[in-house]
């Protein structure tokens, strides 16, 4: 497994989302974000966008699977 936390340089809105979750779609590994308790699948428009990621917040991504490093550093450089 492979964790990385990162701060939110930008707000994401409905676009940056799905850019975000077509991002986590293209790796095989199962990947997770998380901002304090609440963790949801990155590959989930729904789940991404209930996240609410806001410029500031510090959120953690994880990866799990045969592509994971490379899945958390291109999600990583999404964000930041």
């Amino acid at each position: 497994m492979t964790q990385k936390t990162v701060t939110i340089k930008t707000s994401l809105d409905a676009r940056q989302a799905a850019f975000f979750v077509q991002t986590a779609g293209k790796f095989q590994s199962d990947i997770r974000i998380a901002i304090e308790e609440k963790k949801v699948n990155a590959k989930s428009i729904m789940g991404t966008i209930a996240l609410g990621m806001r410029e500031g917040q510090c959120v953690n991504i994880s990866a799990d699977g045969a592509d994971e490093v490379e899945a958390v550093e291109e999600l990583a450089a999404v964000l930041a």
